[in-house]
């Protein structure tokens, strides 16, 4: 699995103008299952990043997790982290197909959970729109084949 995690003053996801999940101080996680991902991989990938020391400690270090912090997620699907550059026109066939995609992201996110962060969600292959104030910025790539 895949995510692009982006800590957060705030974020929040809007489908028809509405919105569907936000959070407040915490990160914004745009996260892809993978064609061949497992539950494992999902749940490696939850318990990483909500351990994931990013958050500023009282001396400015960046030495506190999500958890240490009491903040909360916002889980995005985002399929495109899959995509392939290497021509003009990106390719998303490495990327899970949609009902295994959807299965892991909601496990995912109920690992996430689990693991004691609030979490909110959007619409799994819902035209989104994400807004966010990227607090640092802090912006961090993951991969569970990397």
């Amino acid at each position: 699995m895949r995510a692009l995690v982006q800590r957060v003053s705030e974020a929040s996801v809007r489908v028809d103008g509405t919105v569907v999940g936000q959070c407040g101080a915490g990160l914004l996680v745009l996260v892809c299952a993978m064609r061949g991902d497992t539950t494992a991989q999902a749940d490696k990938l939850a318990t990483k990043i909500s351990k994931l020391r990013i958050f500023q400690d009282d001396a400015g270090k960046m030495n506190l997790s999500l958890r240490d912090i009491g903040g909360s997620a916002l889980v995005v699907s985002q399929f495109t982290l899959a995509a392939d550059t290497k021509g003009n026109r990106p390719g998303f066939s490495t990327a899970a197909p949609p009902d295994e995609g959807k299965a892991l992201y909601e496990h995912f996110t109920a690992s996430l959970r689990a693991a004691g962060v609030p979490s909110e969600t959007g619409i799994f292959g819902a035209d989104m729109k994400v807004s966010l104030i990227n607090d640092g910025p802090v912006t961090i790539w993951l991969d569970t084949e990397a």
